[in-house]
């Protein structure tokens, strides 16, 4: 729009994935304007959209959903313009944001740089997570801890990337964290090894894949990565299947220059307390992800 203004523009909106209707308003709009914080932008209007069943259900829990995500939307001076509804069987419901931003200082998926220290902001196993609560069985403390970390916000994250003039950047969600390091290693034309045993795990992810709880996205992500990837033999298949799990208001993974590094994960962890160091970019060879 001008030299130093631009905007941006996000969608989308998914099935229910916790019990309460008005967490899962809350967990869909943090989905929504996180792809905002993710470039380094500020959300500021959001259309809605939905999809409920006209017979079966009580429309107050659409009541209670759209609740939710209004709650989020106002804290985060948010403007709800208005949005869109279709019958539909299956439940689903989400926003389209639109944003503003300095063109000059967009954060992409493709600015990462060799020798780049990867941070990641919040742990994964969102949806592994999420499986085991529609199916009864994750235990109340995993399944709220998994709900706390859906419902913190990238908002802060977002001005943390500024403040350390992060260049690359995205958010990780349906493909997995290692779906999104891919896009990011190709995008950036290199390679980014991730050490595993760095990565933050919400607790009791790796105990449900151990019981036997994935995700349908768990087969696809494997799909979408194919051979361009190189996992070593000790990196468990359990570990490897939450490296592949698809996440909800999943955390911003970011790529900054390793003199930086320490100060952005010590300006993070005031309100990312899991963030952590989980890799780095490389020159590229054989792969563009190496799993160590």
């Amino acid at each position: 729009m001008r030299d130093d203004l631009a905007l941006v523009q996000t969608l989308d909106f998914f099935t229910p994935i916790v019990d309460d209707p008005f967490d899962y308003g809350r967990i869909a709009a943090l989905n929504s304007i996180n792809d905002v914080w993710a470039m380094g932008g500020t959300p500021i209007t959001a259309l809605a959209i939905t999809c409920f069943p006209k017979k079966g259900i009580d429309f107050a829990i659409l009541g209670e959903i759209m609740r939710g995500g209004l709650d989020v939307l106002t804290r985060n001076q948010v403007a709800l313009l208005g949005g869109h509804s279709v019958e539909n069987e299956q439940i689903m419901f989400g926003y389209s944001v639109t944003g503003v931003i300095d063109p000059r200082k967009i954060a992409t998926n493709s600015g990462a740089r060799v020798g780049d220290v990867i941070i990641l902001t919040k742990p994964i196993g969102t949806g592994i997570i999420s499986t085991a609560i529609k199916f009864g069985r994750a235990e109340k403390e995993v399944a709220a801890r998994s709900l706390e970390t859906m419902l913190t916000s990238g908002k802060d994250a977002a001005l943390a990337m500024t403040e350390f003039d992060v260049t690359g950047a995205t958010d990780v969600t349906g493909f997995g964290l290692l779906g999104h390091v891919l896009e990011m290693a190709r995008g950036s034309k290199l390679a980014i090894e991730i050490e595993s045993a760095r990565v933050p795990m919400l607790v009791g992810a790796l105990e449900l894949v151990r019981a036997g709880v994935l995700t349908g996205g768990d087969k696809s992500n494997r799909e979408y990565i194919g051979d361009d990837i190189r996992i070593a033999d000790s990196v468990g298949s359990d570990v490897q299947s939450l490296l592949y799990d698809p996440q909800t208001a999943g955390g911003l993974l970011l790529a900054v220059a390793a003199e930086r590094a320490n100060g952005l994960i010590a300006r993070l962890r005031r309100n990312y307390f899991d963030a952590a160091v989980i890799g780095r970019a490389v020159k590229r060879a054989d792969h563009s992800i190496i799993v160590l």
